[in-house]
């Protein structure tokens, strides 16, 4: 159990944030010099058996104290930019979230053998991973101009609702873009703020700096590569899997497993075998919200059901319904889905400021596009790759020996190699069951030249390799 009584809650941010607020605490040091965080959500001696709602709660705390902190250090600066701004990111990140990255770092610094005197580091390593969240979140909404987010409007679209009721000059949409952005930003700052106090505070701070830099960098690159796939149109496998890999697999596990890794000093075998556990989740994270991004319900995603058809976004199913629907002669299928990828908005007047590659799809030509996927059999193939992406990850669990690395496996042990597990399986929503030991007969997989951690194509040799855990879609027959 997760010990949180040490930080009061954040409230939800006040309209008034430039009245006196408490002032945030100072840092200390310890004997070597350098500064060391106060306790905001110690562990109990019970540390590691936890429940993943305990670990949420734990983290929320984190971020609660840090939100507070912030928004009162930015009612200093000015009342309009803390009430506006400061206060609108707060409510934003606390609204919400499953909180998986977080969830990853913990579980990651457990698996390698975490002291319990690292417990609030690996907190505040989550909380960071939210704030960064909060960041992408943001700027992906402006840039797939999506109007919800968490069930309530994007922040994009709730400063610019905020502009034409106050009626100030100007373009409202383009104020509230602007906004989004900066606020986006403003989330990152703090995010990176969290993380350096950390990295200072803690022995293996350089490797935590090095991974959260790649981290950084790494996610911005698949944002990128994504909407450069919808403005060419691409509907290549290859592409896909690597967008998917650069924009959720290293960013939303891989990442955060082999940062809590970095903060217990694990050896390098057992960051590797993170890793590509991490790599084979995160993929299979991704093609799960591939899905819901077609079939979701939006009362359950908190986000419109279509969106990411309308985008034409260079996604994994798209690319398999494309192949498979090549490859079984379905001219209607392959029309279908390559003149949506080729259209243009209707209204002309509006071609400049729609998203790359939206299409002016109404409800019934998404329900045509969902069921033209459904006959190439690409939904089933995704579901497949999900399942076998998880097995494979979990596999990878099982090679992990916590330090010290030469001693058996205990109890506490396989409780890690449990909660990680079932934590995968919660992130790739796949049916959690008692979580099982790879089959002894067969060798688990090894990390090989084509599972270098640099490269987020290459895990299990995806896309490149001699294996893959993302295989090309077979290539005979309409369906599976």
């Amino acid at each position: 159990m997760i010990d949180t009584r040490t930080t009061e809650p954040m409230r939800t941010p006040q309209p008034k944030p430039a009245q006196p607020q408490p002032t945030a605490p100072a840092a200390h040091h310890g004997t070597d010099g350098r500064p060391r965080q106060q306790p905001t959500a110690a562990p109990s001696t019970h540390q590691e058996v936890v429940t993943h709602q305990e670990l949420v709660t734990a983290v929320e705390r984190v971020l609660e104290r840090h939100l507070h902190e912030r928004v009162s250090e930015a009612a200093r600066i000015d009342p309009v930019f803390a009430d506006q701004m400061a206060a609108r990111l707060a409510e934003f990140v606390l609204r919400g979230g499953k909180r998986l990255r977080a969830g990853f770092v913990w579980w990651g610094w457990q698996a390698a053998g975490g002291d319990l005197e690292q417990a609030d580091a690996a907190l505040h390593l989550g909380a960071a991973l939210e704030l960064l969240q909060g960041c992408a979140l943001i700027h992906d909404d402006v840039m797939d101009a999506s109007p919800v987010r968490r069930g309530a409007p994007a922040v994009h679209t709730d400063f610019t609702a905020a502009h034409a009721r106050a009626r100030m000059h100007g373009s409202s949409t383009a104020y509230g873009t602007a906004a989004a952005v900066l606020c986006g930003d403003l989330a990152l700052s703090w995010a990176d703020d969290l993380v350096s106090v950390t990295a200072l505070s803690c022995t293996h701070g350089r490797r935590l700096h090095q991974e959260w830099r790649a981290l950084r960098t790494e996610l911005i690159a698949g944002q990128y590569l994504d909407i450069h796939g919808q403005a060419d149109r691409s509907t290549g496998l290859a592409q896909a899997v690597r967008i998917a890999g650069l924009k959720s697999a290293l960013y939303t596990v891989e990442r955060p497993l082999a940062l809590g890794a970095a903060l217990a000093g694990a050896d390098e075998a057992t960051t590797a075998a993170l890793r590509s556990a991490g790599r084979c989740a995160g993929i299979a994270f991704q093609l799960r919200d591939d899905l819901l991004g077609v079939y979701g319900e939006p009362a359950v995603t908190g986000k419109p059901s279509g969106e990411d058809l309308r985008d034409a976004k260079p996604t994994y199913l798209r690319a398999v319904a494309v192949q498979r629907a090549r490859a079984a002669g379905d001219h209607h299928a392959v029309r279908a889905l390559t003149r949506a990828t080729n259209s243009a908005p209707r209204d002309s007047a509006s071609r400049d400021s729609a998203p790359f590659g939206e299409q002016d799809l109404d409800e019934q030509e998404l329900d045509a596009l969902r069921e033209v996927i459904e006959r190439t059999g690409a939904r089933t193939v995704v579901e497949k790759q999900i399942e076998r992406l998880v097995e494979l990850s979990v596999r990878h669990l099982h090679t992990v020996r916590r330090a010290p690395h030469t001693a058996p496996p205990t109890p506490q042990t396989a409780h890690v190699i449990d909660a990680l597990t079932r934590l995968i399986e919660r992130a790739a929503a796949t049916p959690t069951g008692p979580p099982r030991a790879p089959d002894r007969r067969t060798k688990p997989p090894r990390p090989t030249a084509d599972t270098h951690p640099n490269d987020p194509a290459a895990a299990e040799g995806i896309g490149r390799g001699r294996t893959s855990a993302v295989p090309p879609a077979p290539t005979t027959g309409g369906r599976p």
